[in-house]
């Protein structure tokens, strides 16, 4: 009989690419002896961790595909993705170029440099809120497995908040999704400082916290789902190119820090400067296809082009395909990946 292996999942943000999480979790739900006990989530990683957990709990492992499946035809406006079929023999990098050049996605651009969320007054509305509507959070606040966990950024003194079982609602998930130079900030009361708080995206204070699942109740080991690239070889030129690195970069600053500071615990440990009783020995996994990533832009994070999104999930699920082939036996045993090589 196989052994189940238990992992918690990072889920980052990063708009519409996280259809390729989607992906990864479509094919990590297939394996019956893989078992997630704990979710982290930011932004898109928060919406995937929601849809995953309501749909499981009311479902099992395939009522969260299912869950999963109608969450990005929500965000992609169609009800198939073979309706984007047409536009195959196009590479991803093409449909993005076409999408930077369309009018809509140029005016849009141009407007977002002299005009703040702020400016459309009554006529302003989060295109997230009719979808964060139709969550059942009876079920994603429920105490059962896997326990989960969304991000946001406080407005006021840039430090990350952490919402969990009935604290996460519609705001939070807005809240962890916030980019502020899309949407105004998220308003919610806050009962850690007993008053009411804006937000922003929590990609900027942890994309995605990983704190949270060092809980005892919890397994030691973390898996990872990254989508915002760690590395590119190109120096970007164009202001938007920059601009996309910029915030790259500032999102993964979280995450990196966070593995720093688990590695440096994990050689404290194995030198004997620490007992490993007292602190947890973590050990970290990760999925990521970094030169797939590499081929998109800000353009594709933005717009949700039902195409873009089908190869992600693709793509994700490929991904998904190889850690069940090589790295998920490392599960209870070592990390996956050379934390100090990340750092050198």
């Amino acid at each position: 009989m196989t052994k189940t292996k238990k992992i918690n999942l990072a889920l980052q943000g990063g708009g519409a690419h996280g259809a390729f999480t989607w992906g990864v979790l479509d094919r990590l739900l297939e394996e019956e002896d893989l078992e997630i006990s704990g979710m982290s989530g930011t932004s898109a990683g928060a919406l995937n961790g929601a849809a995953l957990k309501s749909g499981m709990i009311t479902g099992g492992r395939q009522g969260a595909r299912d869950n999963l499946d109608w969450l990005w035809m929500q965000v992609a406006g169609v009800k198939d993705l073979r309706m984007s079929d047409w536009m195959a023999p196009f590479g991803l990098e093409v449909l993005g170029q076409q999408l930077a050049n369309s009018l809509p996605y140029t005016i849009g651009s141009a407007m977002m440099q002299v005009m703040s969320p702020y400016s459309y007054g009554p006529f302003y509305k989060n295109p997230l809120k009719d979808i964060v509507a139709k969550f059942d959070y009876e079920h994603i606040s429920d105490t059962d497995k896997p326990m989960f966990y969304v991000g946001a950024t406080r407005v006021r003194n840039g430090k990350i908040r952490i919402f969990e079982g009935d604290e996460i609602g519609p705001d939070a998930l807005m809240a962890s999704a916030c980019l502020p130079t899309m949407f105004q900030a998220v308003e919610i009361f806050d009962k850690t400082t007993d008053r009411m708080e804006a937000f922003w995206d929590g990609g900027y204070t942890g994309n995605p916290a990983l704190f949270p699942l060092f809980n005892p109740a919890l397994p030691d080991d973390i898996v990872i789902i990254n989508i915002n690239p760690l590395e590119r070889d190109d120096i970007p030129t164009t202001p938007q190119d920059i601009q996309n690195r910029v915030n790259e970069i500032s999102f993964n600053s979280s995450l990196l820090r966070e593995l720093r500071a688990i590695e440096f615990v994990q050689r404290l440990i194995e030198k004997g400067n620490v007992a490993s009783d007292q602190m947890s020995r973590v050990r970290i996994h990760m999925i990521a296809d970094d030169n797939l990533m590499a081929q998109l832009s800000a353009v594709t994070k933005a717009v949700p082009n039902a195409t873009i999104i089908s190869r992600l999930k693709d793509a994700g699920r490929a991904a998904g395909e190889t850690f069940l082939q090589g790295d998920v036996d490392n599960i209870g045993k070592r990390s996956s990946i050379d934390l100090p090589a990340m750092f050198s």
